[in-house]
C-alpha cells in the first residue's frame, strides 16, 4: 500500500501541475469546489457555526462587562457614597431650616450648631483619624455608618416630638425642656456630624486607594467620579427636601428624613460588606510602617526621606507606648493625657508630611467668602438678586464644578499630578482677579470712608438697638434693589435723604463679575482639591492615612471658622469687598504655597513640557524620593 500510494499520490500532483498550467482561470472556482468537497463535515459546520454566531458572543461579552461593572468594587462604593451624601446634604439643609423655624425665625441656633460643628473636628479631628487608623477598615466603616444614620434617625424623632409639643414644652419648668431639647438636638447633629467625617476619611482618603489598587489612573478616574456625586448631590438634594418641607410641614420633612436615613443605612451596609469581600485587600492592615499598598502607588522611599521622620512618630507612640499603655491602665491621668498627645502627635506628623505644604494650600482656600455659602449669598439678596437667579447661579457653579473635575483628568494624563494642581492654581486665582476687580466697579458698597466696624462697635459698646422693618406707612415703597441694603447694614442713616425722590436701581455691573469670577473659580478650584487628595492618597503610609487626613480637615475648619469670624466683625454690605480683597489674598498665598511644594518636588522639570507617558513616570516624586519626572 506504501508502494502506490507514492506514485498515486505523485499523479495527483503533476495532474494539479498541468490543469493549473492548461486552465489557471478555473483555478480558484476549482480549488473553492474542491475545498467544499474535500472538507471535513465537522470542521465545515463548526466554521459555519462560528461565522453564523459571531455576532451573538460580542452581545453576550457587552453584556457580561456591563453586569460585571454594575456589580463590580468600584460600582458599589459609588452606590454606597451617593446614598451616603444624599442622606448627608439632605440633612444638613433641613436641620439648619429646621433650627431657624424652631427659634422664632432667628439665626442663633443655626449659629450655634455651626460653631459647634466647627469647634469639635477642629479639636477632634486628629484623634478621628487615629481610631480610624488604629481599628480594622469594615469595623471602622460600619462603626461610622451606623453610629451617624442613628443619630439623624435620633434628631429627627427628637424635633418630630418638639415641633408637635412646642406650645407645652414652652410652659413645662419655665421653658428650660425646650431649651434642654435644643441642646440635645444640636449635640446629637454635632455626634452625626464627627461619624460622616470619620466616613468620609475611611471610604475616599482609603478604601478607594485599596479598590483602585496599583493602578494611579483608575485611583484618579475614582475621585473624579466621587466629587461628581457630590456636586450632583449638592444642588439635587437640598432641592428634593425642601419641596417636600415646603408643600408638607417642617414635620413631615423630619419624618421624610429620618426614614431616609434608616433605609439608606441598612442599604450601605450591604454595599460596604460587598466592597469589602470583592476587595480581600481590604482585609489587609498594617500597624506599623510597611509599604504594602503604598507600594503600589509610591516608588520605594530612602530611609532618609523627609516622610520616615513623621511617620516614625507614630510609630513609636504605636510600638514603643504600647507596652506602658498596658501597665499604666489602671491610672486615670493616662487615660485622660492619651487624647492630648495623640493630638500633639497627629499635628507633628502632618507637619512633617512632604506634602504639607500642598496640604496647607488647599486649606488656605477654605479662608474665603466667594463661594456659594450663606454670606456670599445674603449679600446678593442686598444688590437685588433674587431667590430664582442665586438658584441657577447655583447650578451654574455645579455645573463648572463637573468640569473642573474633567479637566482634572485629562490635565493628569498630559502634565502629570503635581503640574495639574498648578495649573489648576492658576487657572482659579485668574478667575478670582474678576472678583477683585468687581469691588471697584459701579455697583459695588464699598466704602473705604465707613470702618468695618462701626456696626459692631455700635452693638457692642453703645448698646445701639438692632434695627428694625419699619411700617408700610412711615416711608415710600421702594425697589427691593435699594431697599435691602437699608435694612441688612444696620446703618441709621437711610440709602437715600430726600422721600420724595424715588431711588435709582443698584448697578447689576458689580454683582455680576463678582459672580462670574466665583462661577468661573470652581473649574480650577475641584481641579486643584481632587489634586490635592490624591497627593495625599499616594504619598500618606498606609498606616497613618487616617490621622494625617483628620488634621487635614481640622486645617479646613479652622480656616473656614476664622473666615465667619471675619465676617463677624465685618458684617455690614460697605465692608465685603475688603472681605472680598481678603478671600482673594489667602487664595493667591495658598497657591503659592503649593507653588513652593510643586518646586521642591520637581525643581527644574517644573515648567518642563509635559510628559508623553506621564503613568511611566513617578510625576508625584517628592524630596528624598529617588524617582525622576
Amino acid at each position: 500500500m506504501a508502494r502506490r500510494a507514492g506514485p498515486a499520490a505523485e499523479r495527483r500532483r503533476c495532474c494539479g501541475q498541468c490543469a493549473a498550467a492548461a486552465a489557471p482561470a478555473r483555478l480558484p472556482g476549482a480549488d473553492g469546489a474542491g475545498g467544499e468537497r474535500g472538507a471535513a463535515a465537522g470542521p465545515e459546520r463548526r466554521g459555519e457555526g462560528a461565522a453564523a454566531g459571531r455576532p451573538q458572543p460580542l452581545s453576550l461579552s457587552r453584556l457580561g462587562a456591563l453586569v460585571g461593572y454594575f456589580t463590580s468594587a468600584k460600582f458599589l462604593l459609588y452606590l454606597g457614597h451617593a446614598l451616603s451624601t444624599w442622606g448627608d446634604r439632605m440633612w444638613h439643609f433641613a436641620v439648619s431650616v429646621f433650627l431657624v423655624e424652631l427659634y422664632g425665625n432667628s439665626l442663633l441656633l443655626t449659629a450655634v450648631y455651626g460653631l459647634v460643628v466647627a469647634g469639635s473636628v477642629l479639636l477632634l479631628g486628629a484623634i478621628i483619624g487615629d481610631w480610624v487608623d488604629k481599628n480594622s477598615r469594615l469595623k471602622v466603616a460600619q462603626t461610622s455608618l451606623v453610629v451617624q444614620n442613628a443619630s439623624v434617625i435620633l434628631c429627627g424623632i427628637i424635633l418630630m416630638i418638639i415641633f408637635l409639643f412646642k406650645t407645652q414644652l414652652l410652659t413645662l419648668y419655665h421653658g428650660w425642656l425646650l431649651t434642654m431639647c435644643y441642646i440635645l438636638v444640636i449635640t446629637i447633629a454635632n455626634i452625626a456630624n464627627l461619624a460622616s467625617t470619620a466616613t468620609a476619611i475611611t471610604i475616599q482618603r482609603d478604601w478607594i486607594v485599596v479598590v483602585a489598587g496599583e493602578d494611579r489612573s483608575k485611583l484618579a478616574d475614582m475621585n473624579a467620579t466621587i466629587r461628581r456625586i457630590d456636586q450632583l448631590t449638592n444642588i439635587l438634594a437640598p432641592m428634593a427636601v425642601g419641596q417636600i418641607m415646603t408643600f408638607g410641614s417642617p414635620m413631615i420633612g423630619c419624618g421624610f428624613i429620618s426614614g431616609w436615613n434608616l433605609m439608606s443605612m441598612c442599604v450601605e451596609y450591604l454595599l460596604l460588606w460587598k466592597v469589602y469581600q470583592k476587595t480581600p485587600t481590604l482585609a489587609l492592615k498594617s500597624s506599623k510602617v510597611e509599604e504594602s499598598e503604598l507600594k503600589q502607588l509610591n516608588v520605594k522611599k530612602e530611609s532618609d526621606m523627609k516622610p520616615a521622620e513623621g511617620v516614625q512618630l507614630i510609630v513609636e507612640k504605636d510600638v514603643t507606648g504600647f507596652e506602658p499603655r498596658q501597665e499604666k491602665e489602671v491610672g486615670c491621668a493616662a487615660r485622660i493625657a492619651e487624647p492630648f498627645i495623640t493630638f500633639r502627635d497627629g499635628w507633628v506628623a502632618y507637619y512633617n508630611q512632604p506634602v504639607f505644604l500642598a496640604g496647607m494650600g488647599l486649606a488656605f482656600l477654605y479662608m474665603t467668602v466667594l463661594g456659594f455659602d450663606c454670606i456670599t449669598t445674603g449679600y446678593a439678596y442686598t444688590q437685588g438678586l433674587s431667590g430664582s437667579v442665586l438658584s441657577l447661579l447655583m447650578g451654574a457653579s455645579a455645573i463648572t464644578g463637573i468640569m473642573g473635575t474633567v479637566a482634572f483628568t485629562w490635565l493628569r494624563r498630559k502634565c502629570g499630578l503635581i503640574r495639574t494642581g498648578l495649573i489648576s492654581g492658576v487657572a482659579q486665582f485668574s478667575c478670582l482677579v474678576l472678583c477683585a476687580i468687581s469691588v471697584f466697579m459701579p455697583g459695588s458698597p464699598l466704602d473705604l470712608t465707613v470702618s468695618p466696624f462701626a456696626d459692631i462697635s455700635a452693638r457692642l459698646f453703645e448698646n445701639e438697638p438692632l434695627p428694625t422693618i419699619a411700617s408700610p406707612g412711615s416711608e415710600p415703597d421702594v425697589a427691593f434693589a435699594t431697599r435691602m441694603p437699608y435694612l441688612l447694614n444696620g446703618s441709621t442713616t437711610p440709602a437715600y435723604s430726600d422721600p420724595e425722590m424715588s431711588p435709582e436701581p443698584v448697578p447689576l455691573i458689580s454683582v455680576s463679575l463678582l459672580f462670574a469670577g466665583v462661577i468661573a473659580a470652581r473649574v480650577g478650584l475641584w481641579s486643584f482639591d481632587l489634586t490635592v487628595t490624591q497627593l495625599l492618597q499616594e504619598n500618606v503610609a498606609e498606616s497613618e492615612r487616617g490621622i494625617i487626613n483628620g488634621v487635614q480637615n481640622s486645617m479646613n475648619y479652622l480656616l473656614d471658622l476664622l473666615h465667619f469670624i471675619m465676617v463677624i466683625l465685618a458684617p455690614n454690605p460697605e465692608a465685603f469687598g475688603l472681605l472680598v480683597l481678603i478671600s482673594v489674598s489667602f487664595v493667591a498665598m495658598g497657591h503659592i504655597m503649593y507653588f513652593r511644594f510643586a518646586q521642591k518636588s520637581l525643581g527644574k522639570q517644573l515648567f518642563a513640557c509635559c510628559t508623553p507617558n506621564p503613568e511611566a513616570v513617578s510625576d508625584s516624586s517628592l524630596p528624598g524620593n529617588t524617582s525622576t519626572v
